[in-house]
């Protein structure tokens, strides 16, 4: 407001809203219009191109209101008309284009207040934009007969439809699976194959039924997204894995190795055992033969698993790493126990002296192995009293 005398300005706009830009895309018309004429003159030219057009109607009761505004005015009151378009892309253009219309009209008639006049449909988007720069006294929507409920139709159905095309979420089954089947259609219509179309949709309707039930969709984008997330563990632990994996392939090959030199022996019997008491009598000797084919392979296995962990352990500066180390050293000579108790199994004739010499050497590792960990354990106190702090620093590295 500003004061002539003592009487105090009044400025108020009369503001019409075209937010779908029609002024320029229907009459080619250049906005913002400031003035009654220009106003008047752009509306006729609008009413003559489209008739039925609703923001023609806007415009000529917005010159409407500004007559009569102009006949009952006060003294310090001042009335002017403007008319800004937006953008017929709508959305964010369209604001952004409103905005800046709004702000050239106010750069040249500082208004006090606005009276909006629009068609009714956009006052939800349009109203803020008005409020955050000057106050609105008043809005006039102006609703041809029986368009409001056609309008609002068309733009809620013009607004599920862009979702449906734009978001990917919707637009993978409102458009991708009608699109496959049409695709499909083609591909059988130009092989003379269109009989058998219904059971290719069954058979596409099937695979997406499937695939959304089971949730195949989001395992693979679960698995995806650990793929690209992915990060390797510290390299002790890679070591360990991989030695974990290498042990077990090896143990699981022994059971085939030990299964194999079994039945070779049995192939070297004759004759064949004719009922169930002959079987039990060389079933010793079976299983050990199948310890003589499997135990190397067991051996290595578990060895490898062993060192792999060792190693892990060593790192992390764990006193376990002792124990771990003698528990290969005893599983390694535990091969020629077992390779003892696998001839004794064969042929008792044999002896049992290959066997006690080899558990009672095994016993004699063992304890040796623990006078050993003692020692070093001792020896080296300092290095397996390393804070937690160096190992987490070790893994991140």
């Amino acid at each position: 407001m500003t004061k002539t005398g003592e009487q105090t300005e009044k400025r108020i706009l009369i503001l019409c809203v075209d937010r779908d830009g029609d002024l320029g895309t229907k009459a080619g018309i250049k906005t913002p219009l400031i003035g009654r004429t220009a106003n008047l003159d752009a509306a006729v030219s609008l009413a003559l191109r489209d008739p039925e057009e609703a923001d023609a109607n806007a415009m000529f009761e917005a010159i409407s209101l500004h007559d009569r505004l102009i006949n009952e005015k006060k003294p310090e009151e001042v009335v002017e008309i403007a008319t800004i378009c937006g953008s017929e892309l709508g959305g964010v253009s369209a604001d952004r284009k409103l905005v800046a219309e709004l702000s050239s009209v106010l750069n040249s008639f500082n208004a006090d207040e606005v009276i909006l006049v629009t068609d009714g449909y956009s006052d939800e988007a349009v109203l803020p934009l008005v409020e955050s720069r000057v106050p609105v006294s008043s809005v006039r929507r102006i609703v041809v007969k029986h368009s409001e409920s056609i309008e609002e139709t068309a733009a809620i159905f013009s607004r599920y439809m862009k979702l449906l095309v734009e978001t990917p979420k919707y637009s993978r089954i409102a458009l991708g699976i009608p699109g496959l089947l049409i695709l499909i259609w083609g591909i059988l219509a130009y092989l003379n194959l269109v009989n058998y179309y219904a059971i290719a949709i069954l058979v596409v309707l099937g695979v997406f039924m499937l695939i959304k039930g089971f949730g195949v969709d989001r395992s693979v984008k679960n698995f995806y997204t650990w793929v690209k997330e992915y990060s390797p563990p510290p390299l002790p632990v890679q070591v360990a894995n991989y030695a974990t994996i290498a042990g077990i392939l090896c143990v699981a090959i022994s059971v085939y190795s030990g299964y194999s030199n079994a039945g070779n022996a049995v192939g070297r019997i004759e004759p064949l055992p004719g009922d169930l008491g002959a079987w039990l009598g060389v079933l010793p000797a079976l299983f050990g033969y199948f310890l003589k084919g499997a135990i190397d392979l067991i051996v290595v296995g578990l060895a490898t698993v062993l060192f792999g962990r060792g190693i892990r352990l060593y790192f992390e500066h764990d006193s376990r790493v002792l124990r771990n180390a003698a528990l290969i050293v005893s599983i390694g000579w535990s091969r020629w126990i077992f390779d003892g108790a696998a001839d004794v199994l064969i042929s008792p004739k044999l002896g049992y002296a290959n066997l006690v010499y080899s558990i009672v050497v095994g016993i004699l590792i063992a304890i040796a192995s623990v006078l050993v960990i003692l020692i070093i354990h001792r020896s080296a106190k300092d290095f397996f009293a390393e804070s937690k702090t160096k190992v987490d620093e070790f893994g991140e590295s």
